[in-house]
């Protein structure tokens, strides 16, 4: 790919927020963000999209802003896909080759992958990802990269993401909606993954857990390479009704709560503090001790970390992961949610920053949890074209020069971050905050 079109674009569909961003590889091989736009999601549910008109009304008002930040304009974007009807399935090819005397090519590994997409899956299904684990080679078993090899019989052992395919159609439909293309639809776990997982972590074995508002994604690695992938069908709003409904609240004072004064273990909050709610229309003030709040959200992260352990346990690998959990997504902020991981799983912890790949100069508030899976779409998209040696094609908006585009894009982020414009779409914090007060 020509290096002044390393230039990737993605949105990031999700349950509580819907991001368009576009950046580029620089020659750092680090990721620069060029625009980034977010707007509130009311049209998703649990990863799932259930109203067309509102998620589209969401990503046009996104796209048109991440364009007019970068001065460049994109045909295709790569989106993330989860949601619960995501579930994946071990499988094992192999293709008889013809002679002994040939080397193995990467044509004879693309032909392997190709078959896979073609096995039996349910009615209402598709295959979304092939991923290959190892490769044997004429019973020559752990083989990770067999180019170059000499042999008759290769087999490849499988990991393969399945989804509905109405769920994918309905993404589709949206993007097309804004005149948009999906290049391709990439599973989140493996977005956030590129984002936040270093390349030893996923050597030793590591769970990452991306906690966001309707899902919670896990993707289990070992010795490089993936082993397991799950949806759990809920996330951080959950967490946001309990405490609605055990307070009795309404869902935006609840959801201040749980960001502000919220906390995952019930023991160490303070016995003394207590919140004071407004009450509603007119109606005498709530107080709320910071114990019970955060013993409701201790009960529901509980069965969460249950389902997380669940699916590691189910991967085989609960006794290889030497680099614990890693916790990433919006959920991941709650205070104290890795000592409870920890307590509850044994393993070590640690809060996944998307700052991997990024580039040193990249403005805070985009090197935050709730960015992983966004950033890591673009990471994701540009091992794409990579691999098939394409690149995005972008029409320039402001300028003849594709650098002084670059450099617009870089500036006009920073700049709307120092007004205080995207700070402002890119923090979801309610006007409530101003009505709540602590008692000490």
């Amino acid at each position: 790919m020509a290096q002044k079109n390393r230039i990737v674009a993605a949105i990031d569909i999700g349950t509580t927020k819907i991001v368009s961003l576009i950046g580029r590889l620089n020659e750092q091989n680090r990721l620069e963000v060029l625009g980034i736009s977010r707007s509130a999601s009311k049209g998703v549910k649990r990863g799932v999209v259930l109203n067309i008109e509102e998620t589209v009304n969401a990503i046009q008002n996104t796209i048109s802003e991440a364009q007019e930040q970068s001065g460049l304009k994109f045909g295709e974007v790569f989106v993330g896909i989860a949601g619960q009807h995501i579930k994946s399935v071990r499988n094992r090819g192999y293709v008889n080759r013809d002679s002994y005397e040939d080397e193995i090519t990467k044509d004879d590994l693309l032909a392997l992958i190709d078959d896979m997409y073609k096995i039996p899956v349910e009615v209402g299904e598709e295959i979304i990802h092939v991923l290959p684990q190892n490769y044997i080679v004429d019973n020559e078993t752990g083989v990770k990269n067999p180019v170059g090899m000499f042999g008759k019989r290769l087999e490849a052992n499988f990991h393969i993401v399945i989804g509905q395919i109405s769920s994918a159609r309905n993404i589709e439909k949206c993007i097309k909606r804004v005149g948009l293309e999906v290049k391709q639809l990439i599973l989140e776990p493996l977005a956030s993954s590129a984002a936040v997982l270093t390349n030893d972590e996923k050597e030793a074995g590591v769970a990452l857990v991306d906690i966001g508002g309707g899902t919670t994604d896990v993707a289990v690695y070992y010795d490089d390479v993936i082993r397991h992938t799950a949806v759990i069908p809920f996330g951080g709003n959950v967490v946001t009704r309990d405490i609605k409904e055990g307070c009795s609240i309404l869902q935006r004072q609840a959801e201040s709560l749980k960001i502000q004064f919220g906390s995952a273990l019930g023991d160490l909050a303070n016995e003394d503090k207590v919140v004071t709610i407004p009450g509603i229309s007119g109606r005498d003030p709530k107080e709320i001790s910071f114990k019970s709040l955060a013993y409701i959200i201790q009960s529901r992260m509980e069965e969460i970390i249950d389902a997380v352990v669940y699916e590691i346990e189910n991967s085989g690998y609960m006794d290889k992961l030497s680099a614990g959990i890693v916790l990433t997504g919006g959920g991941s902020m709650l205070k104290n949610l890795n000592q409870l991981v920890k307590f509850k799983t044994g393993l070590d912890v640690r809060i996944g920053y998307p700052n991997e790949s990024l580039a040193p100069d990249t403005p805070e508030e985009i090197n935050q949890p709730m960015y992983s899976t966004s950033l890591g779409l673009l990471l994701k998209g540009l091992e794409i074209y990579e691999q098939n040696k394409e690149s995005l094609d972008v029409e320039k908006m402001d300028t003849e020069n594709p650098e002084e585009v670059e450099d617009l894009g870089k500036k006009k982020v920073k700049d709307r971050l120092r007004g205080g414009k995207l700070r402002e779409s890119l923090k979801k914090l309610s006007d409530i905050f101003d009505e709540i007060d602590v008692k000490m």
